[in-house]
Parts: structure tokens; sequence; C-alpha cells
């Protein structure tokens, strides 16, 4: 890697001389990402959306992982295992999880094939590289990869930047927190070429004990123009090595020692140093895009995701024989158990493609469209030390096991202009999976080999009048189970998951003044959610439940007050509900399970209100004051609605400072930015989970993730 960015470096050198003495730039107006504009909604298209451009981005990029950078969108909610934003974070949309948000870099799919998460983690800054990203609520759009269940984030990396361009953008904070960002492009050279890359490095102590993380990655984007075609390619990677603080705090900590961390504590002594996670992943993206002509356009994009990587964990007193391994023997002594390091490691390859076909003239604009990817995936674990060493086989291993994916899909999109002031817009999507999974660590013998076929059409029709826009729309989304699903037995075999999302909004956009609101239902069907019981493997995995829906009304407005002052605001107000819930409680006691029957229960991690807002004080000329909020209300952790399992309620206020120096001799821009967050000290807990059982009465474990109280963040960015 450190060759080839040595190479890349002294190539980029020599084409931004040249770039500097080239005055004739090639129009690249035409040249909108083809790949991008046919998964995202446009400016019309029935679906609530949030569109953040590259100013956008820029004014909030100081290190944090990217969903920080989108916690003023409506109905957004934001956490961070290390308290401070720095390492692993999460991010729900109406209340859903990022397993059930579709997640697209350059129309490329990007969530995890098994678990369907997404870990920002392993692409470290890519902000950073971003133009634009467009966030869209509910179903949406989505057409590429899983099926989007409450939301959908695309990234664009893939703007031309016409003009040679060099940054050094520095960020420093509370708890040894740094961010340093090297970027530099070329601009069109030789009315054909350009070339984009980055360098970056994150690191932070975190908020929690040891809750350390060190992040590396690079982007390199290289790409041939003309007036009716382009060819890029985009390799970028991402480092991560993070002290695991993915536990939790007990509930009873919380009073005496809120940074508390139980990772590592199993060794004697002090805690374990090298209990961490460890990943590398890599993106090959190359894009071919076309115009036939002022009508048609197309493109076909192929890619390549590596990723390979592994977490380290301390465990004491172990039974040999949970490890596949006999007693060791010596003499009349017999050893059933022993202190050791293991690895659990997952190394995947996900690759396939991608393509559109669109066709835009007069009021009618079709896309056709589709991909195809496989992941590959192996999962295995080691021991890498013992204190029994003689009782563990040289370079041991207590499983490998693999598991296949292919996803196949197709789609058309029709938007028409149907009178002056009304559109049509349809979207039928079909998408077939193939799923095998050869084993579990726990069950190794439990094999799954399972086929979905989704048909999923999407109709929606907006008025537009002056300043006003009007839509409605229905969507019909289905989706296949995560991996962990699967492992709760041959007998308790989860079903896909089926979703009904009914959008009706109306805005009003004027010069100095906007407000908008979505009402929205979404109705579920065989929804997986915890139970709250252990399946035959010790674990708790999630069951189909049948009848869910959230629903609710998102505001938002922005006000121009005068040339010092503007407000913008959002507030979400919802219902989101179980029918026929019941709870599953392990009896150690008595054996079986003890079960508890709720009639209409919230959904976990579903507050009823969600708010953001932003007043922006402009005194003096490229000078900002912004007074930032966030107001999240009581989030339950599971789906009982009982007060003694639940997040509190909280109330945020970060100051953000930001000045830009424009005339500055032998820069282009400068600009320093000074981010206070959490102002007033709020203690609170951003997420957390449960746990019941029966051992001599009802115990109930609470453990909860704090966020970091008062910290800042200050960045200085320098565009030569």
């Amino acid at each position: 890697m450190k060759k080839l960015l040595l190479s890349c470096a002294l190539c980029i050198i020599a084409v931004m001389t040249y770039a500097q003495k080239e005055k004739k730039f090639n129009d690249t107006s035409f040249m909108q990402p083809v790949e991008v504009t046919a998964i995202r909604a446009n400016d019309k298209a029935p679906f609530a959306k949030t569109n953040l451009t590259k100013k956008d981005i820029e004014k909030n990029n100081l290190g944090q992982d990217l969903p920080y950078l989108l916690n003023q969108t409506p109905s957004v909610i934001i956490n961070s295992d290390a308290g401070n934003g720095v390492g692993y974070t999460g991010i729900r949309i109406r209340g859903t999880d990022a397993s059930r948000i579709n997640v697209t870099l350059n129309g490329i799919p990007y969530n995890d094939a098994e678990s369907q998460g997404t870990y920002f983690v392993d692409l470290p800054d890519i902000a950073s590289s971003a133009n634009s990203i467009q966030i869209q609520r509910g179903v949406g759009t989505s057409s590429n990869g899983a099926g989007s269940f409450g939301g959908n984030i695309n990234l664009s990396t893939n703007e031309v930047n016409d003009k040679f361009y060099t940054e050094i953008n520095n960020s420093y904070g509370s708890y040894t927190t740094w961010k340093n960002t090297l970027k530099f492009g070329t601009g069109i050279i030789g009315k054909h070429f350009t070339i984009d890359g980055r360098l970056s490095n994150i690191s932070s102590n975190g908020y929690i004990d040891r809750a350390a993380t060190q992040l590396k990655s690079f982007y390199f984007s290289t790409a041939y123009v003309d007036q009716k075609n382009s060819l890029r390619l985009n390799i970028f990677s991402g480092k991560e090595k993070t002290y695991q603080a993915w536990n939790g705090v007990p509930e009873s900590y919380l009073a005496t020692n809120r940074t508390y961390n139980v990772s590592g504590q199993e060794q004697p002594g002090t805690p374990y140093a090298n209990e961490t996670d460890n990943y590398v992943q890599t993106h090959y993206q190359l894009f071919y895009n076309h115009q036939f002509n002022s009508f048609w356009k197309a493109n076909v994009a192929v890619f390549l995701t590596k990723g390979k990587g592994y977490y380290e964990e301390y465990r004491a007193d172990q039974e040999l024989a949970s490890y596949g391994l006999d007693n060791y023997i010596v003499g009349s002594d017999t050893t059933t158990s022993t202190n050791l390091v293991r690895r659990k490691w997952l190394d995947n390859n996900f690759y396939g493609t991608i393509f559109s076909i669109q066709h835009q003239k007069n009021n009618t604009q079709f896309t056709f469209g589709g991909g195809y990817n496989k992941y590959d995936g192996k999962h295995y674990g080691e021991i890498i030390y013992a204190l029994v060493q003689p009782a563990v086989p040289p370079n041991y291993q207590w499983y490998n096991l693999t598991a296949f994916k292919n996803d196949f899909s197709l789609y058309t999109k029709l938007s028409q202009q149907l009178t002056k002031h009304l559109q049509l817009f349809t979207d039928l999507q079909l998408r077939t999976v193939h799923y095998t999974i050869n084993g579990f660590k726990d069950n190794p013998s439990l094999f799954i080999k399972n086929t979905y076929n989704f048909l999923n059409p999407k109709i929606g029709f907006t008025y537009t009048n002056n300043e006003w826009q009007a839509y409605g729309s229905y969507a019909l989304a289905g989706k296949e189970p995560n991996r962990d699903d699967f492992e709760a037995g041959k007998t308790q075999q989860p079903k896909p998951e089926e979703l009904n999302d009914v959008e009706l909004g109306v805005e009003k956009k004027s010069k100095n003044y906007s407000f908008g609101t979505n009402l929205y239902y979404m109705k579920y069907r065989n929804q997986l959610v915890l139970i709250g019981n252990i399946n035959d493997v010790g674990s708790y995995t999630r069951t189909n439940i049948a009848n869910s829906y959230r629903a609710g009304i998102e505001l938002q407005g922005k006000v121009i007050i005068n040339d010092y002052v503007n407000i913008t605001a959002n507030l979400t107000l919802s219902e989101n509900k179980i029918k026929n819930f019941t709870e599953l409680i392990d009896d150690f006691d008595n054996g079986g399970t003890q079960k508890n029957i709720y009639q209409k229960t919230a959904i976990s991690f579903s507050p009823a209100v969600v708010g953001g807002g932003s007043t922006n004080f402009l005194p003096i000329k490229n000078g900002e004051i912004s007074l930032l909020s966030k107001y999240v209300g009581r989030q339950y952790l599971d789906n009982t609605s009982q007060k003694s399992r639940s997040l509190n309620a909280y109330y945020l206020q970060d100051v953000r400072f930001s000045y830009s120096f424009t005339t500055m001799k032998h820069l282009k821009a400068a600009s320093l930015i000074v981010q206070l967050n959490n102002v007033f000290n709020k203690k609170y807990e951003a997420n957390g989970y449960t746990f019941s059982y029966y051992a001599g009465g009802l115990t109930t474990e609470n453990f909860y993730y704090p966020m970091a109280p008062f910290n800042c963040m200050v960045g200085l960015n320098i565009r030569l």
C-alpha cells in the first residue's frame, strides 16, 4: 500500500504541475454521475428526503463518524460506543436501526451482506471525499442492495472537480482526538483527465475507559472524460483499530463510574491491553458512463470490496470441550479449562455490477437498471495463547465456516409529467436473493440454504404550483432476515419481513422562508424483534411478530430573518407500536419460559419525539455562530414499554463558531471552526440493551452507552 501511495503521489505532483498550465477545461456540466441519478430521488419525487451539499458536509466534518454529520437531519438519532463519535457509531432513522437502512456509495451497495448493518468505522473520513449526500426516509427509491425498511443514505464521490486544488484539514479536541486530512485534485488536465486523492488519519482516546481508536484511510480516483463518455476508477481503503467498548456500562455503575469498560477485565490484574477490533476494508470501483444523445444515457459499473479482520479477546476459565479440545491430563491431574486469548476472524469478498439506462425527453423520464452482487464470507476462530498451552495445538482453529450470498435485481422507474402541475412517479423492483450458511460457531451442524423473491412496487404523484409542492406515495418493500436470525434453530427459522409505506407531504419554498410537512404510515408484517428468550444455542435472537407499525408527522422549516440571522428546525412526532406482543422470559428456577402478554406496546428505540434545530448568526463578514439543538424523547430498550428498561429523554445544545479567511496571500481559502459539544454538560445515554431471567426471582440487567459530557473540537482547513 505504501508503494502504491508513493507512486500515486509522484504522479499527482507531475500532473498537478501540468494542470496549472492548462487554460482550457472541458465543460463537465453534462457529466452528473449517472450511477447516482439513477437511484436518487429528484426534487419532485414523492418521498421524504434531505440533500446535503459539499458545503454542508465540510462545516461539520471535524473527525467524528458519518452519522454525526447527519444528526441535524429529520428523524435521525445517533450514538457512539466510545462516547465521543469516533470509532463505532450507530444511526437510526424513524427508530429504524442501520440494518434496515439502505446505504450506497456512488450507487454501489455498502450494507454488510450478512448482518445488513453499516459500519462507517471501516471507511474513516469518507465524508471528506463526498461531494453530496442524500438521506431518504421511509422506503424511498432504494434500488441497489438490501431493501430499505426505514431510510436510505446515498453518498456520491464521483462529481468532477474541474479546478486544481490542495487542501490540508486538521482538527484537535477533547480526549486527545486528532483528525489530519490531505486532499488534492488536478482538475481537468489535457481536456480529458482528472485525478483526486485523499490521505486521512484519525485517532482518539475516547470518553469510555480504554476506548481508543486509530483510523487510517486513503481515497484515489482518476477519470477520463469527453463530451460523450466518462471512465472512472476509484480505489479507497480504511484500516481501523478500536479498543472494544461495545459491551456497555452496567446500570449500577452509571452513578459512580460512567466510563467503566468491562472489556479486557477477565485478565487477572490490569485489563488486557489488546482487547481490540481490527479490520481493513478496501473498495475498487470502475464506472463507465456514455451519453448516446441528448435523450439517452447509460452507465455500467463493476466493483469489489475486500474485507478482512478480527477482534481479539482474553477469556478466563474456558472449558476446553467448548473449543473441541480434549481435557489435558498429566499423571493424575486433569485440566478441563484454561485462560486463553482468542481471535474471531471475518474474511470476505463482495463483488458485482450495477447498470442503468436513462431516457429523458419532454415530459418523460424513464430508467431501467439493475445489479448483481455476490458475497463470499469466511468465519473462523483461532486461539493464539492459552495458559495451559500444551492443551491447545499450534495455530488451532475451533471453527471455520463459510457463507455465500447472491443478490440479483432489476428495476424500472418512470417519471411522467401528466399536466402542467401534476407528475406521476412509478417504480418496480424485482429482487432475488440466494443465501447459503454452512454452520454457525455455536451450532456448526446447522446449515441454511434459502431463496427469497421480492417484488417491490412504488407509485406516487407530485403536484407543483409556484412555490408549493404536494405529494403522496405508496411503496412495498421486502427484506430477508440477517445471519444471526437463522441461528435460532431448525424449528425456529425466521420469515422475511414486509413493509407497506404511505407518505403524504406538502412543501413551500420562497426566498426568505420554507416549510414542509410529511405524514407517514409504515405498516409491518413479520417484523423481526427480540422477544426476550434465549434460543437453543444460548443467544438472544429475533422472532417474527405479526402486526406492528410506525405512524408520524415530520415538520421542517427555515426562515431568513435578515442578513444576520436565520433559523432551521425539524420535529418528528410519532407513534411506534406492536400489537399483541408476547414477551418470553427464561425461567432457570423451574425450566422453560414465562410469558407476559401486551396488547399494544412501543417498539424499542423508537422515541415519540425527535427534534433538531440550528440558529445561525452572521455578525461579521465570513463569520458565523451556530446554536445547534437536539431533543430525543424516551426510548425503550425492549418492546415492553417499561420505564425501568429505557433511556431517559435528553436535550443537547452544541455551539459552533466558524470564520473563513478569503484574502490571505498564497491561499485560496482558509477556515477556522470551533465546535463546543454538550455545552450544558448533560449526562445522558444514547443506546443500551436489556435482558431478563428468573433465577431466584426475576432479574433484569440493563446496560447503557453513556455519551461524553462537555467536549470540544477545533479545526483549521487550508485550501491552496
